[in-house]
């Protein structure tokens, strides 16, 4: 939302590219009702009060409310996909739920991103982030951290198993089920996915070392840029991630 702290009953404008979207694109008018929300969990019901030129309207909000977080919080830690593969894991990801994204520069990555690059490519993924979060309804955009190194990824996994989580390896290999290596009441997942030449058996060792757990999603072998999508919808229904109500 525009202002993040306007109640039931307040009047706000859209402005800019969302603005334009919403006038030009979408071609709403006076009345026609739309979802607001502020990337960060608030939502709003509203209903458009006037338009003022190709990229401004004034909606008026009917409804407030913070949708919560789900739980338990899932960190997909995803090796960089070719070109356009990785905002196409990105889209997909944040569609299906994530709730941050940590871009990972495996050992096997065919694509790289080397010094000014790194940032460019975090701004590439934010960017596909916040659309996806748009296109889905989400309250909530993911995060999307910085560029991180196998040694980054191993410091994470220790970090949430420090504080009660699991982590979490896709690996065809794998010969436990995804279902049976889920901890009971965990507060946060991190999902790891390597790339399309899967992970070095150095980095496997070291991310079990860490405290993850190669598991196995299911029969087929999915793409490093679909696995995620896949693996978050099998949480959704085997955790009570999907177990809460919001506006949309």
């Amino acid at each position: 939302m525009p202002d993040p702290g306007a109640a039931a009953g307040a009047r706000v404008a859209l402005a800019g590219p969302e603005g334009r979207h919403a006038v030009t694109v979408r071609r709403l008018g006076a009345g026609d009702a739309l979802l607001l929300a502020d990337g960060a969990g608030r939502i709003a019901r509203a209903a458009v009060a006037e338009t003022a030129g190709p990229d401004r309207l004034v909606a008026e909000l009917a409804e407030v409310a913070e949708e919560p977080a789900p739980r338990p919080r899932v960190t997909v830690v995803q090796a960089l996909p070719k070109s356009p593969r990785g905002e196409l894991a990105v889209d997909l990801a944040t569609e299906a739920g994530a709730d941050a994204i940590v871009p990972w520069a495996a050992r096997r990555c065919i694509a790289r991103w080397p010094g000014a690059k790194a940032e460019r490519g975090r701004a590439k993924w934010a960017a596909a982030a916040r659309e996806a979060a748009k296109q889905s309804r989400r309250a909530r955009v993911p995060e999307i951290a910085a560029l991180a190194g196998t040694a980054a990824v191993r410091e994470r996994i220790a970090a949430v198993r420090a504080a009660g989580g699991a982590a979490l390896v896709l690996h065809e290999a794998a010969t436990t089920p995804l279902a049976a290596a889920l901890p009971a009441a965990a507060p946060e997942l991190l999902l790891i996915i390597g790339p399309e030449g899967g992970v070095d058996e150095a980095e496997l060792e070291g991310f079990a070392a860490a405290g993850a757990r190669p598991v196995a999603l299911g029969p087929e072998v999915l793409r490093s840029s679909t696995a995620a999508a896949v693996a978050l919808g099998a949480l959704g229904a085997l955790t009570p991630r999907w177990d809460r109500a919001g506006l949309a």
